[in-house]
């Protein structure tokens, strides 16, 4: 086969994998689906990948018949298949045979494929791997650690939800600066500063989705609030079906609220040290950042809510956030003004927190 036959096979094969990537993306996470393509070409495919995999980590932790026992073997299973340690045909066999039967469709096909969203890894360079073996190790030993700890009455301290949301959500931040930095130099220069903030940018985006997602997950026999924060308030976890018209309920989420907030202006502060130039990077974090921030502003205009419907934010805002970010992405004052017109000032927060 001459040369060119070899790169136009090579090619075309990249077609292909982008085109199931991006359709898989699509099945299981519409917002990623949605933000991926404002990358840079260089860093699509190898982001859409990391979601993958940690969308199959999500699987596992999620399903509703598995034993925490199982969801532990599973997950450090699938750490040794990301780590090229295993074979990725076995374990998708072995969880797609045991997976419930209401795991969505999506879901279970991305299962069902991990050879292949494995073998689109083997194309990635030896920094880009490392970073998804890692992300990919530390996510699935901690969400079998939660999973064991799971307790209806909520986690003891802010503490533990710190811990939870950066094995949840941190960690995928850790592995976004580290791809960033691969490919911008300038970036790289503020690497450590970067690292540290995105663990904040993390725990932004799942604190939100803890506090919206409250009802569903009591609904399911989990918790992930923080028994420490509602006793200040007088209201004890164990009791959360008494929420969520108890007042006390009400003010111990408004101290998570503010905690989320004060983790969000460390993300923008993470925005902000993304050269202006690089509009793609800017986009693709501000656009998560301004769902969050909108969605903690929902919630806490409507503490009282019953269900995650009640405080998701609407398609129209997510388009607002789309338009007002484009027009200000390269503009580091403008998104500092806007960051404080929907984020409120900052609250002071208790003691120790």
């Amino acid at each position: 086969m001459s040369v060119s036959a070899v790169d136009a096979t090579a090619t075309r094969r990249d077609a292909d994998d982008e085109r199931f990537q991006a359709a898989m993306l699509q099945d299981v996470s519409r917002t990623f689906a949605l933000t991926i393509p404002e990358l840079p070409r260089a860093l699509r495919a190898v982001v859409g990948n990391g979601y993958l995999l940690c969308r199959i980590v999500d699987t596992i932790e999620d399903d509703p018949d598995l034993s925490s026992a199982q969801k532990r073997r599973f997950c450090t299973f699938f750490a040794h298949v990301v780590a090229r340690r295993a074979d990725p045909r076995e374990f998708a066999r072995s969880l797609d045979a045991v997976l419930a039967p209401g795991v969505p469709p999506a879901e279970r096909l991305l299962v069902r494929e991990t050879e292949r969203v494995i073998a689109i890894g083997d194309t990635f360079t030896a920094t880009q791997r490392k970073a998804l073996e890692t992300c990919v190790a530390v996510m699935a030993d901690g969400m079998a650690e939660f999973q064991e700890r799971k307790d209806p009455a909520g986690l003891p301290t802010l503490a533990d939800m710190d811990r939870y949301c950066y094995h949840v959500a941190g960690v995928v931040g850790e592995m976004l600066t580290r791809l960033f930095c691969e490919y911008s130099p300038e970036m790289r220069r503020h690497e450590d500063r970067l690292m540290a903030l995105a663990v904040s940018f993390g725990q932004t985006l799942q604190m939100t989705n803890i506090l919206k997602d409250i009802w569903e997950d009591h609904g399911r026999g989990a918790c992930w609030l923080p028994r420490d924060v509602f006793a200040r308030h007088g209201f004890a976890l164990a009791d959360l079906d008494r929420g969520p018209d108890d007042e006390g309920f009400g003010r111990g989420l408004g101290e998570l609220i503010d905690v989320a907030r004060a983790h969000a202006r460390g993300a923008l502060e993470y925005v902000l040290l993304i050269p202006p130039e690089e509009a793609g990077l800017r986009n693709f974090c501000l656009w998560a950042l301004g769902m969050a921030v909108l969605t903690l502003r929902k919630i806490d205009r409507r503490r009282n809510f019953s269900s995650g419907q009640d405080v998701k934010i609407t398609r129209r805002s997510v388009k607002a956030t789309v338009a007002v970010s484009r027009l200000s992405a390269g503009h580091n004052r403008l998104l500092r003004l806007l960051f404080a017109l929907l984020a409120g000032a900052p609250r002071p927060l208790p003691r120790g927190v």
